[in-house]
């Protein structure tokens, strides 16, 4: 991965994962969800830890 893209936005991380932008700002106030990375103003979501939090719920299923 670039070394620009390794954090992204919440607007990103919401069209990659499906979640509201209300739900993952409640989810920072809250202290839960995704961690996240604060400069400022500006909110951004490391890449892996987006995709780690993805793998986490990965619901196993069997064979056909």
């Amino acid at each position: 991965m670039e070394i620009d893209r390794m954090y992204i936005t919440e607007k990103e991380v919401s069209l990659f994962t499906g979640l509201s932008l209300s739900l993952l700002r409640n989810s920072r106030f809250n202290r839960k969800g995704i961690p996240y990375v604060k400069v400022g103003r500006s909110v951004r979501y490391k890449y892996s830890d987006v995709t780690n939090f993805m793998e986490a719920r990965m619901v196993k299923t069997e064979p056909i």
